[in-house]
């Protein structure tokens, strides 16, 4: 049996710099029973000024999220396009990124491969007589949203952890167990590093000991995206990574280290996901960079005053 293990990448935040200045991001490890439907728990927290807004983007991983917040309890399927929140006023919320294939298991049906699913989270983790009620998970939910607003985020990972542990127990089947370990195995290879950067499907199938034509009605069935789709998304998540920590770097240089053979196709990839061209990103990341450092000069200059005025 595969054990897979939480990640502790931030790829997939937008312009992470800037994401800084907006909210607070703290990531739990998942209970080690769970670890095959549990990716990790994460909670963000934001406490802005009156009349201030910030809005986050993330590019979306082939996963799905039990998110508790204020407005409720839900389950969100693998976007179709950009994650987007906009954040406002002060508070918290509790999200568990599930593995890929998780929410099939849970949800046990085809829905949960709608791509932009969003349902509560009683249809995947209430499990009838004898186990949680939609009722129960309900309040689960507003027990986590209040642990993470207190900043007790091990008390809001222990309000939903009951609520994963027994839907588990009642749709980890044999088979969904057998599909979930295949499918970590294939995700571990393309974000561990297993894989040339210009590798295609059929390298990720041969790795995996089957066909690609078998990998692709594996991810079909259980995680809603195709193997294709894994490997651009990675190499887009690479790439956005890249840009923010060196927003200079050469574009040609870049699509070299991500695997593409030439600028142009890195940058339809990207602009298809992202929204924007490498160019742009670079741009914004660029500016967002020196504003940080602009506040972090006018701080020290602030700092240096007082000091002289003390002396």
């Amino acid at each position: 049996m595969f054990e897979p293990r939480p990640t502790a990448s931030t790829r997939g935040i937008v312009d992470p710099t800037a994401a800084r200045g907006g909210f607070a991001l703290v990531r739990l490890d998942p209970a080690p029973d769970l670890a095959d439907l549990v990716e990790r728990h994460w909670v963000v927290r934001w406490d802005l000024p009156p009349g201030v807004e910030f809005t986050q983007v993330v590019i979306p991983h082939p996963n799905a999220n039990v998110v508790a917040e204020a407005d409720g309890f839900a389950v969100h399927g693998i976007p179709g396009g950009l994650f987007e929140r906009t954040l406002r006023g002060s508070g918290a919320v509790l999200g568990t990124k599930l593995r890929p294939g998780a929410l099939r298991v849970l949800l046990d049906g085809p829905d949960a491969l709608r791509p932009g699913l969003v349902a509560p989270a009683a249809s995947a983790l209430a499990t009838g007589p004898g186990g949680p009620t939609g009722a129960d998970v309900e309040v689960a939910g507003r027990r986590a949203v209040a642990a993470a607003l207190a900043g007790d985020d091990a008390g809001a990972v222990a309000a939903v952890t009951p609520l994963l542990r027994a839907a588990a127990a009642v749709r980890r089947t044999p088979r969904a167990a057998d599909a979930l370990d295949r499918v970590a195995r294939v995700l571990a290879a393309v974000v561990g590093g297993e894989l040339g950067p210009d590798a295609g499907v059929a390298d990720l199938a041969a790795l995996a000991g089957t066909t690609p034509r078998s990998l692709q009605r594996l991810f079909a069935a259980w995680v809603g995206v195709s193997p294709k789709w894994v490997l651009q998304r990675h190499r887009v998540h690479l790439a956005a990574d890249l840009v923010a920590a060196d927003p200079a770097r050469p574009l040609a240089d870049l699509a070299a280290a991500v695997g593409y053979y030439d600028q142009a196709h890195l940058s339809t990839d990207f602009a298809r996901a992202l929204g924007m061209p490498p160019a742009a990103y670079a741009r914004r990341c660029a500016a967002s960079r020196d504003e940080v450092g602009s506040l972090a000069g006018r701080t020290r200059g602030t700092a240096d005053l007082v000091g002289a005025g003390r002396a």
